[in-house]
């Protein structure tokens, strides 16, 4: 079995709690109330998205590289 990797983008909202993206699986979005709740979810919910992959006999995305820039203002 392929082992897969993805990164994670996690943005802290302001009423409280984590949403989670994953650049590479368009739409793949959840939310924890903390941050280990929020990986755990990510965990969860990158594994359903490419168990429904599978399923409709779809490819599987590779990590997309990007770089990152931090910019201070």
């Amino acid at each position: 079995m392929e082992q897969l990797s993805y990164r994670i983008v996690m943005r802290k909202e302001p009423e409280g709690g984590y949403t989670v993206m994953v650049p590479s699986l368009p739409g793949c979005v959840t939310y924890g109330d903390t941050v280990e709740e929020a990986i755990e979810k990510a965990r969860e919910a990158i594994e359903l998205y490419i168990e429904s992959l599978k399923a409709h006999g779809e490819e599987i995305p590779k990590e997309i590289y990007q770089r990152e820039l931090y910019l201070k203002f």
